[in-house]
């Protein structure tokens, strides 16, 4: 079974060349199944190579999620779906967004994000999107859990964009 979900990935998604992620030092630069070496219980498997030298790795968790992991599991997204969402997503409010801001630290928790929505299609977990009347906010919080590092925590902000720029994100 578990050689299967393996099988299943790499059916999928193997190969799937990525653009860079705006954090984790850009991610993997493509998909591909690994079974892990070693004992894991939770049968985590390797989700591509990453593109610089990092303390954790990309894996597929036991329910499908795609996360980070190092001494732990973390989750970033419950889907690999929602991970590659999180990447068009990125992609596309860097070509659109008037202005673009990063916070990191506390800043993050201290972003008020009453009235915005979250965004259902990078299925988040410890990374979320926010969209708001004209702006998306993308809180990443995978590397600080899986760190033990909370000064990690980071949030950028695409504001300015226009009703192209939301084009297909508002139902």
């Amino acid at each position: 079974m578990q050689i299967d979900r393996v099988a299943a990935f790499e059916a999928t998604w193997g190969g799937l060349g990525l653009p860079p992620s705006p954090h984790y030092d850009g991610g993997p630069r493509t998909l591909s199944g690994d079974v892990p070496e070693g004992p894991d219980p939770d049968w985590h498997f390797g989700a591509g190579a990453q593109r610089t030298a990092l303390p954790y790795s990309f894996m597929i968790g036991p329910g499908g999620e795609f996360g980070l992991h190092a001494d732990g599991w973390v989750p970033l997204h419950s889907t690999v779906e929602g991970w590659v969402e999180a990447l068009a997503l990125a992609e596309h409010a860097r070509s659109c967004a008037h202005t673009i801001t990063t916070v990191t630290r506390d800043a993050v928790d201290e972003l008020d994000l009453t009235g915005f929505e979250p965004v259902p299609e990078v299925a988040g977990l410890a990374d979320t999107w926010w969209l708001g009347p004209d702006s998306l906010v993308a809180v990443y919080r995978g590397e600080a859990e899986v760190m033990h590092a909370p000064q990690c925590r980071t949030a950028t902000i695409y504001a300015g964009l226009d009703s192209w720029g939301l084009h297909g994100l508002r139902a």
